[in-house]
C-alpha cells in the first residue's frame, strides 16, 4: 500500500504515522518522512524525538523547534510512502516539480548475529538519488531530558554527539558533518547513511554497514512473516498488525507495551492524556490469544515468561493486591508526573510520564494472569519447567480472586475518583478459578481440580445473580447496577456464559442499541471522572464484531469489520480511539489492544484455507 502526500509547506501533526523498530526501540515517522517520536535507549525512556507531543514551530513555521529528525528535499512537493513488503522498513520517496527525487529507507537493525538477535538502540536512515540532481537539508534537533536542549554538541570527522545530563546520542554519517549540523543543503550525488542512537562508535565502513544492515533486516522480517499463521481473508491487514504487535514487544524482558507513546489525548480537550509505554496485565489474555493464533511461539513464550516472572515476584512479596501494570523490565517505579515544558499533542496538555493507575486496585488482574499462564500447561510447544511450582503460585492468585471477586475496585476503565464492584473484574476472578480447575486436571491433581471447580461454581452463582438486571433485561457493568459497558461483550469468550444464552444475546443487543455510535462503540455512556466519552474505543468495536459473530449475526459482523478497517491510518495502523463523527484517530499510538482486536476478529471471521479455493 503506497500513500502519497502533497506538501503544503506547513508544520502539521496527526497520527497518520508509520512505525519502525527492532524490539528494543521504536520510532514514528510522519507523512513528510520526519522522525517525530522515538525514545532512547528503550521504549519507556527519554523521548529524544518528541515533536509529536511538542510541535511548536520554528521561525518559518515549517519545522518543529525540537525533537525532530528531518531529511528535507529542497523544493519538495510530494512524498510517497510504503513499507517494503512484509517488513518494518519504511520507504519514503520525496520529489519536487523539477524532476528531482530521492528515496529514504528508515529502519531499526534487527537480525541474527553470533547466534543471538542483534537489536541495538539505533535507527538507520539511508538516502539515495532516484532522479535529477536532488539537494537535501538535514534538520536534526534531538531533545534530552524530557524536551530540553542538549548541554553540548560535539563533532568528529564522521559523527556528531548530542550530550545531555543522563545520556548522549550519537549520529554517525558519511554525509558532510558540517552540512548536517548547520542544516546546509547539499546534493545527493551518491547514497548517504545516517545512524542515530546510543553513544557508540561505528567500527566499520558506513556505506557497507548500512547496506548490510538493510539486507539482513529485510531478510529477518520476511522470514518472520513466512512463519506466521494467517487467515485467508485480510492477509495484508493481519500481517501489518502482527508486525506492529511485534514492534511493541520489548524482547529483553518479554514485555509488550500498550502503546509506544505518552499523552496523545483520548479525545481533544479532555485531559485524558496518559503514558502507555508499560505492560498492562489486563491485556495479557488477549495478547497471548492473538500470538497463539498467529503461531508466533517465541514472542508468546517470552511474553509468558514476563508474566510468570511477575507471579514469582508477587508470590515472594506476600502482597495482597496485584499491580495492574508494570514497567517493561519490572524494575523501577511508575510514579506519574507532568512535563510542563512539553506543549502537548496539538497543544493538549498535560504531558504525563509514568502512570498513576499502577497504584490502583484492579481485581481483574488475578484472572488475567491465570488465563495467560494457562497456555503454559496446555501448549505442548512450550517447555515450561517447574509446572507444579507455577501451579502453586497461581493457586495463590486464585485465592486472592476468591477474596476480592465481590470487592470494589477501579475496574477495567481505571476510574480515578470512585470504586464499585465491576462485573468484568468479578467474572475475571471467576475465570481464575475455572482455569485453575482445568490446569489441575491436566496435572492429575484431582483434589485441587474438585476444589477449584467447586469455587468456580460458587462464584458463578453469586456473580450471575448480582450482574443480571431483570428489569433491564441484560447484564450490567456493576453489581446490582443498571448501566452497560463494553466489557460485557467478553463474557461468552471468557466462558462465563455460552454465546446462545438468551441473557448474553440480550446484552449484545442492548449494547448495540445503547453504546454504538455509527461503526464505533463507547466504552460506556455514563459520565466518569473526566465527563462523557467523545470518541469510540477501537478495541470495543472489535469485541462487538466478535460478539455479533458468536450469536450468529455473521454477515453483519463481517460488514462491520470491513468498515472498522477503514479507520486505520495510511500505513494500516490504529490508535486507541477514533472520533465518532470524522473517524480521526486519537489516543496513544500504535495501540497494541487495537491491533490485537484486528487480528483476533480477522482470524474468527475469515474463511479457512480449505474453503477458500
Amino acid at each position: 500500500m503506497t500513500v502519497s502526500t502533497t506538501i503544503a509547506g506547513r508544520n502539521s501533526v496527526s497520527l497518520d504515522l508509520g512505525v519502525i523498530g527492532n524490539c528494543t526501540i521504536a520510532a514514528l515517522i510522519d507523512r513528510r518522512a520526519r522522525i517525530v517520536w522515538g525514545c532512547f535507549p528503550r521504549f519507556d525512556r527519554d523521548p529524544v524525538f518528541c515533536a509529536l507531543i511538542d510541535n511548536q514551530p520554528d521561525d518559518d513555521g515549517a519545522m518543529p523547534k525540537k525533537g525532530v529528525f528531518a531529511i528535507e528535499l529542497v523544493g519538495m512537493t510530494r512524498c510517497e510512502q510504503n513499507y517494503l513488503d512484509n517488513t518494518a522498513i519504511l520507504s519514503s520517496v520525496l520529489s519536487d516539480d523539477q524532476g528531482n527525487a530521492i528515496e529514504i529507507l528508515d529502519f531499526a537493525p534487527r537480525f541474527v548475529r553470533y547466534e543471538r538477535f542483534f537489536r541495538p538502540p539505533q535507527l538507520v536512515r539511508r538516502v539515495r538519488r532516484i532522479s535529477g540532481r536532488p539537494r537535501i537539508r538535514i534538520v536534526l534537533k534531538p531533545s534530552l531530558g524530557l524536551g530540553e536542549e542538549p548541554d553540548e554538541i560535539t563533532r568528529g570527522s564522521n559523527h556528531v554527539r548530542f550530550v545531555g545530563a543522563d545520556q548522549t546520542i550519537r549520529l554517525t554519517t558519511d554525509a558532510p558533518v558540517s552540512y548536517v549540523v548547520d542544516s546546509i543543503p547539499f546534493a545527493v550525488d551518491r547514497p548517504f547513511s545516517f545512524f542515530i542512537g546510543s553513544d557508540e562508535a561505528l567500527r566499520a565502513e558506513i556505506e557497507t554497514t548500512s547496506r548490510e544492515f538493510l539486507d539482513k533486516t529485510t531478510d529477518y522480517w520476511r522470514d518472520w512473516v513466512r512463519s506466521l499463521s494467517i487467515p485467508f481473508d485480510w492477509q495484508k491487514e493481519v500481517i501489518r498488525a502482527a508486525i506492529t504487535l511485534k514492534l511493541c514487544s520489548f524482547e529483553e524482558s518479554g514485555a509488550i507495551v500498550a502503546a509506544l507513546t505518552t499523552s496523545i489525548p483520548e479525545a481533544p480537550g479532555t485531559q485524558r492524556n496518559w503514558d502507555y509505554r508499560f505492560c498492562w496485565l489486563r491485556d495479557a489474555y488477549f495478547v497471548v490469544h492473538a500470538l497463539n493464533r498467529l503461531g508466533t511461539t517465541r514472542t508468546m513464550e517470552d511474553y509468558l515468561g514476563f508474566i510468570t516472572n511477575i507471579v514469582d515476584t508477587f508470590t515472594e512479596s506476600g502482597a495482597e493486591h496485584l499491580p495492574p501494570l508494570y514497567p517493561i523490565t519490572r524494575g523501577g517505579t511508575l510514579d506519574e508526573f507532568e512535563a510542563p515544558n512539553l506543549s502537548g499533542y496539538r497543544g493538549h496538555q498535560p504531558v504525563r510520564f509514568g502512570n498513576g493507575a499502577a497504584t490502583q486496585i484492579q481485581n481483574d488482574g488475578y484472572g488475567a494472569v491465570v488465563l495467560a499462564a494457562t497456555h503454559s500447561f496446555f501448549d505442548q510447544r512450550l517447555i515450561q519447567p517447574g509446572k507444579d511450582t507455577l501451579f502453586a503460585q497461581l493457586e495463590r492468585m486464585g485465592e486472592l480472586a476468591i477474596a476480592y471477586f465481590d470487592k470494589p475496585d477501579a475496574g477495567p476503565w481505571e476510574l480515578r475518583e470512585r470504586q464499585v464492584v465491576h462485573s468484568f473484574s468479578s467474572v475475571m476472578c471467576w475465570a481464575a478459578c475455572d482455569r485453575l480447575a482445568r490446569i489441575a486436571g491436566t496435572l492429575g491433581r484431582a483434589d485441587r481440580k474438585e476444589y477449584w471447580r467447586s469455587e468456580a461454581k460458587r462464584l458463578k452463582g453469586i456473580i450471575g445473580e448480582r450482574i443480571w438486571n431483570e428489569e433491564k433485561g441484560h447484564f450490567v457493568s456493576t453489581f446490582d447496577g443498571t448501566e452497560l459497558d463494553a466489557t460485557l461483550l467478553l463474557f461468552a469468550e471468557l466462558g462465563f456464559v455460552k454465546a446462545d444464552d438468551p441473557r448474553y444475546i440480550a446484552t449484545v443487543e442492548a449494547i448495540g442499541r445503547d453504546l454504538t455510535r455509527g461503526d464505533l462503540l463507547l466504552r460506556y455512556a455514563t459520565q466518569d471522572d473526566f465527563g462523557f466519552m467523545h470518541t469510540g474505543f477501537l478495541i470495543c468495536a472489535f469485541w462487538y464484531v466478535d460478539a455479533l459473530y458468536a450469536i450468529g449475526r455473521v454477515d453483519e459482523a463481517k460488514e462491520l469489520f470491513d468498515r472498522i478497517l477503514k479507520r486505520r491510518n495510511s500505513f494500516g495502523l490504529l490508535s486507541e480511539d477514533a472520533d465518532l463523527a470524522t473517524g480521526e484517530l486519537w489516543g496513544n499510538f500504535p495501540q497494541t489492544y487495537s491491533m490485537v482486536g484486528l487480528i483476533n476478529s480477522a482470524m474468527r471471521l475469515s474463511r479457512n484455507w480449505e474453503e477458500a479455493f
